[in-house]
């Protein structure tokens, strides 16, 4: 990674013809901050939601192991024909620099809506590249191993306008307004190098609702009650901690679309919504605890020798022994105008980190597509990888150790 940043102002042609990234200065006043949440993140208040910043340059990017956001968009691109190396590199000192600067409430350069970019609301703004990229580039000798497209499975039923691209953006912040006008930037900012293949905008609690408690999905199931803890543990399940430059300190991302028929849903009583979850909704505890980071007893019986975990709940088909082999899930809600006849089009955009794709999160997939209850009432409909590349120091840029 580069060292410290030149003295003289960073222009928009420096930056599409090879100029170094001007590092960007956190926003007067900084973030105000309450009481340790959930795994030691801190947890706001509503004061400090507007004013809260994460850091953007590091070894590692954020908002992969970020204390989710509310809310997030997730970009994917198809870069145009003839764009390589060289045009990747320019894309990417621009985009860095969007980033950079919008994470701590400076507006882009340029930026033709400067006041929108003076809320941070903890942005975070995630660089993912997709196989094509590395193609485009002619670097495939560094992609990493597990890197490639999802073998099928018999439940998805993927489409096209949910699945694949070359780069994704992901970004994340407390506050709407601030997703829409940084999705916006780095769009206007990539399309001489892209277009935009999808956009899947997702949401979970505001900041503050609920501190410390693991998000619901549209089902009211509690989703990342497996999670790895933060520290150590995550280090080992999410990051490369070796390797050459361009993949020590990254990670692999798994997005999945799923439908959710909550029509159908709706039919079932709770008993039997929790015997396919295997989890009491209320309180998230698998069905033989009282609390939900209770760990679940696979060979409790009932008095009519049953077992209590149905071996089809998706906590028995998701249930996974070894750290090493978790993942880490930080998914976000959608949901969509309904149809003309009322039906919804509501789901969750399942996000996935780990080390290896095919180490960690292929064995698991293949588990739940075998027998999870779930299934019936869940239909994967797109579906996409990247590797998420190390951070970068001020005055440097994501992809640079890949590309430059």
């Amino acid at each position: 990674m580069s060292g410290t940043p030149e003295a003289r102002p960073v222009s928009r042609r420096r930056l599409l013809t090879g100029g170094a990234v001007a590092a960007g200065g956190a926003l007067a006043g900084g973030a105000a901050v309450a009481a340790a949440g959930r795994d030691g993140a801190p947890a706001l208040t509503p004061v400090s939601t507007g004013s809260a910043v994460e850091p953007f340059h590091g070894a590692r990017q954020a908002g992969v192991t970020t204390e989710p956001q509310a809310h997030a968009a997730f970009v994917a691109l198809t870069l145009r024909p003839g764009v390589g190396r060289t045009e990747l590199g320019r894309m990417l000192r621009l985009l860095t620099d969007d980033a950079a600067r919008l994470t701590q409430g400076q507006p882009a350069l340029a930026d033709t809506e400067p006041e929108l970019g003076q809320i941070p609301a903890r942005l975070t703004v995630t660089f993912g590249f997709g196989p094509g990229l590395y193609r485009a580039a002619g670097v495939e000798d560094r992609r990493p191993g597990s890197l490639a497209d999802l073998p099928p499975f018999k439940i998805d039923r993927l489409q096209p306008r949910w699945s694949g691209g070359d780069v994704l953006l992901q970004v994340c912040a407390d506050d709407p307004v601030t997703v829409t006008h940084a999705q916006r930037v780095l769009i206007k900012d990539s399309r001489p190098f892209g277009t935009v293949r999808w956009v899947q905008q997702g949401f979970r609690r505001a900041a503050g609702a609920e501190p410390g408690r693991t998000q619901r999905n549209l089902f009211g199931q509690l989703d990342g009650t497996a999670n790895p803890a933060a520290g150590a543990a995550a280090d080992t399940v999410v990051w490369l901690p070796e390797g050459p430059p361009w993949l020590r300190d990254s990670t692999t991302l798994v997005v999945r679309r799923i439908s959710m028929n909550l029509e159908t849903w709706d039919l079932l009583g709770r008993p039997d919504r929790e015997a396919a979850v295997g989890r009491r909704l209320d309180s998230g505890a698998p069905l033989t605890g009282t609390a939900e980071h209770d760990p679940p007893d696979f060979t409790a019986t009932n008095d009519d020798g049953l077992t209590v975990m149905p071996d089809f709940s998706h906590v028995t088909r998701a249930h996974v022994t070894e750290d090493r082999l978790k993942i880490l899930r930080r998914p976000y809600n959608y949901d969509g105008a309904p149809t003309a006849e009322g039906h919804a089009d509501s789901g969750l955009i399942f996000a996935s980190y780990q080390a290896d794709i095919a180490r960690q999160f292929l064995p698991l997939q293949r588990r739940l597509a075998e027998r999870d209850l779930l299934n019936e009432w869940t239909t994967p409909i797109g579906s996409a990888v990247f590797a998420v590349p190390p951070g970068c120091d001020p005055g440097g840029w994501v992809g640079q150790d890949l590309l430059g």
